[in-house]
């Protein structure tokens, strides 16, 4: 099987995640798409973060009707931060019966050759590529392991949804409806 992976901080998950997973697994060639959820991003500071078992709670509350979509804590037992060419390694030993791929915004192709083992995840992996605004060209587009993938551009942000939370301005149609009940419940962000 071949599985896309989209890491992230999902703090939260967001409408502008479920649909890139969701046309990447469903008009790639991935069979699955795996929420990565990382419980800290080395360029993340980790104050702002929530819980990482709330966030892949939300995940899971996400996507839970959507069977090409799956959520993985594998980072959580792993040396923090991590790095995705550890977890890359780490799930193709674990799961060899499937062919990993990396799901990227096309912000993040001008900077990605500053990722820790970057040649070797282009070349064992590649990526895949959604557009993103305000992307910087790069030209690793034209990379033979990079797919571009077209794919609608949304510019919803977890910082803006926790910003709105703060504001206590409401959340509706940014996140499923799912994850809006937990934060609210939970009183997630305040």
């Amino acid at each position: 099987m071949k599985v896309g992976l989209f890491f992230g901080s999902f703090n939260p998950i967001h409408m502008g995640h479920m649909i890139i997973a969701n046309v990447m697994a469903t008009t790639t060639d991935l069979d699955e798409v795996w929420f990565v959820v990382s419980p800290q991003n080395p360029f993340k500071k980790r104050e702002s973060l929530l819980h990482e078992f709330d966030r892949i709670d939300m995940v899971n509350a996400a996507i839970h009707d959507n069977y090409h979509l799956r959520a993985t804590d594998v980072e959580f037992n792993m040396p923090k931060p991590s790095y995705t060419i550890d977890t890359l390694t780490y799930l193709s030993e674990k799961h060899p019966q499937h062919t990993f791929k990396l799901i990227i915004g096309e912000d993040n192709l001008k900077s990605f050759p500053k990722w820790k083992n970057s040649d070797l995840i282009l070349d064992l992996y590649g990526l895949y590529v959604y557009p993103r605004p305000h992307a910087k060209p790069s030209d690793l587009k034209n990379h033979a392991n990079v797919k571009l993938v077209e794919a609608p551009m949304i510019d919803i942000s977890a910082t803006f949804i926790r910003k709105c939370i703060k504001d206590n301005r409401s959340i509706k149609y940014l996140v499923p409806d799912a994850v809006e009940e937990r934060i609210i419940a939970q009183k997630y962000y305040i």
